[in-house]
């Protein structure tokens, strides 16, 4: 079992790193889940007995790596959930594109739409029926080996957003089986390093930053500007 990365816990959640290709919840391959590591973890720690209540209130892709919130009770999932669907709750990733980005600053802004089957989404018409309009805000951070550094910031959560929304672009992201330059070797340079959101209970602002160990994160002057 992966040993779970915890940043913080208190009777209302918990914050956790989740590890790259680890599911954030469990799915027909019965493949590890960040959700059961959760619930064995509270339970082993605490010596909970019979089953442990942990509520998911966001996912990440499986390639995906970062830090997620669950909830550890039932009004704490239902505050979150409303945070969420209020955007009260930020988000923020480390992409590595393919190429050099100029723009250093930008917003992109598309109608995606999701193929159930193929569980890919494409970038379309905004009159495409079932279409949902994506935003996010991007800030190159640096240039490393041909390749483009950028933080991005959420300001909607669709399915493979910032995958797609680069891809589309012409900038994939290093490492993306799906919408880039496809190498079974790599794995895909794209993490949520940062999360804040409102305590469901104390109500105080929570803040939390964790930087993947990627081979181009070894430069101390570029993780000091994350």
């Amino acid at each position: 079992m992966n040993k779970l990365k915890v940043l913080y816990e208190d009777n209302h959640v918990i914050v956790v790193v989740k590890k790259e290709n680890v599911l954030s919840q469990a799915d027909s391959t019965n493949d590890v889940d960040l959700l059961s590591m959760v619930k064995n973890y509270i339970k082993e720690e605490y010596k909970k007995p019979g089953n442990v209540y942990i509520g998911l209130v966001h996912r990440l892709d499986r390639p995906v790596g970062g830090v997620m919130v669950f909830a550890r009770t039932s009004k704490a999932a239902k505050r979150l959930n409303e945070q969420i669907k209020n955007h009260d709750v930020k988000k923020e990733y480390l992409a590595l594109l393919d190429g050099i980005l100029k723009e250093k600053k930008g917003t992109l802004k598309n109608y995606l739409l999701k193929d159930e089957q193929k569980k890919i989404s494409k970038v379309v018409n905004k009159d495409t029926p079932n279409s949902k309009y994506a935003e996010l805000n991007y800030e190159v951070i640096d240039y490393v080996d041909n390749k483009t550094l950028v933080k991005v910031e959420l300001i909607t959560g669709r399915h493979h957003q910032i995958r797609l929304q680069f891809s589309n672009l012409g900038y994939p992201i290093y490492g993306d089986q799906k919408y880039g330059r496809r190498n079974k070797d790599e794995q895909i340079r794209l993490f949520a390093y940062k999360l804040s959101f409102i305590h469901p209970v104390t109500k105080e602002k929570m803040n939390f930053k964790y930087i993947p160990k990627w081979e181009e994160l070894k430069d101390e002057t570029i993780i000091h500007r994350l």
